[in-house]
């Protein structure tokens, strides 16, 4: 895989074509990897969750405007990092899309380095979100082979709580705990109570609950 497909595609959602091809153009001639589309319906007819990279998205375009796909994007849990572009006008519609999770807003008309920066930026981001992703995924995966005594064991130790105490408050020996707590560190690849503590605070900041 190349530098440029591991960094994903440029979409161009544009209906002015000179727009989209001038745009195009130049990401394509920095090295980016580029998709364009002459309006947001058309980007959702192609749109596939595998997609990743970033979109640079016209705000005011005829039928589907670009707030209007931001918005169906986040229904339906797609967060890839958007840059939009203003005219003028369009300045407190892009301090709100802003608010609801695009990453840039570049008014027309923008220089080069104006647009290559803001793209290069949303990049970066989106890398660090499927970076980000792939860990849930792992953490997930990890939490879902532990049984529910298991967990409750996982949850206790990674706060802190001594073998002792985790005995005491499940009611169990404490040789028992040890028995759990040696099974939670072989399911979860944990090679120290600091590999446990991480993968419950990865847990509990991202809302990842135990399904079993």
């Amino acid at each position: 895989m190349s530098d440029a497909e591991k960094r994903g595609t440029v979409y161009v959602v544009d209906d002015d074509e000179a727009v989209r091809d001038s745009v195009s153009l130049l990401l394509e001639t920095a090295g980016q990897t580029i998709s364009s589309f002459e309006s947001a319906t058309a980007f959702l007819e192609a749109f596939d969750p595998k997609m990743h990279g970033c979109l640079v998205l016209d705000i005011r375009m005829p039928g589907l405007s670009g707030i209007e796909l931001q918005a169906k994007l986040i229904e339906m849990g797609v967060y890839m990092p958007i840059i939009f572009i203003t005219g003028h006008g369009d300045i407190p519609m892009a301090v709100e899309a802003m608010r609801k999770g695009a990453v840039n807003f570049i008014r027309k008309p923008f220089g080069e380095n104006e647009l290559l920066e803001g793209v290069h930026e949303a990049l970066n981001l989106d890398m660090d979100q499927q970076a980000n992703r792939a860990n849930l995924d792992e953490a997930q995966m990890l939490i879902e082979k532990l049984t529910p005594r298991e967990f409750e064991v996982f949850g206790r130790v990674a706060s802190g709580q001594a073998n002792k105490v985790v005995a005491i408050e499940l009611g169990i020996s404490e040789r028992t705990v040890e028995i759990h707590r040696g099974q939670v560190m072989h399911k979860t690849h944990s090679r120290s109570l600091a590999d446990l503590v991480r993968l419950n605070l990865c847990m509990e900041q991202n809302g990842l609950m135990h399904s079993v």
